[in-house]
């Protein structure tokens, strides 16, 4: 039997890269470009977003827990806990992770002496006659 050759085949020996060619792993590294841009950079985005919306959280804030309840933090127990007002006089406790979103931001809430003052402690109040209240009694 006589086999016969080709000289295409023969010929057909790997190229300039020891047979590595880039133009077959180029569909792999887009595909990946296109799952990091789409995918995965959104969701760390978002899941950096959460944790600084957790760690700012403070008395007087109205969130919105996993859960669905609406509430307003009464508390702020520790790092992993706050205590939640979800009606009048009910109070909760719920973990800071299971916080989903914050409803409506307050301005701090202070307890310093200042702010505690009584109406006796507060300067006078002047009427439109230019006599102020204690004058007046």
């Amino acid at each position: 039997m006589n086999y016969i050759i080709s000289p295409a085949n023969a010929q057909a020996a790997p190229g300039g890269f020891g047979g590595f060619d880039f133009m077959s792993i180029l569909p792999l590294v887009l595909i990946f470009a296109v799952f990091y841009f789409f995918l995965i950079r959104p969701q760390q985005k978002k899941a950096q977003e959460q944790k600084n919306l957790l760690s700012a959280l403070r008395r007087g804030d109205r969130i919105v827990t996993n859960g669905g309840l609406i509430g307003i933090i009464h508390k702020v127990i520790s790092d992993q806990e706050l205590q939640v007002e979800i009606a009048e006089g009910v109070r909760v406790r719920v973990v800071r992770s299971m916080v989903a979103s914050l409803v409506s931001k307050t301005e701090p809430v202070s307890d310093s002496a200042e702010d505690n003052k009584t109406a006796e402690d507060k300067p006078a109040v002047k009427k439109a006659g230019g006599r102020s209240k204690k004058a007046a009694k």
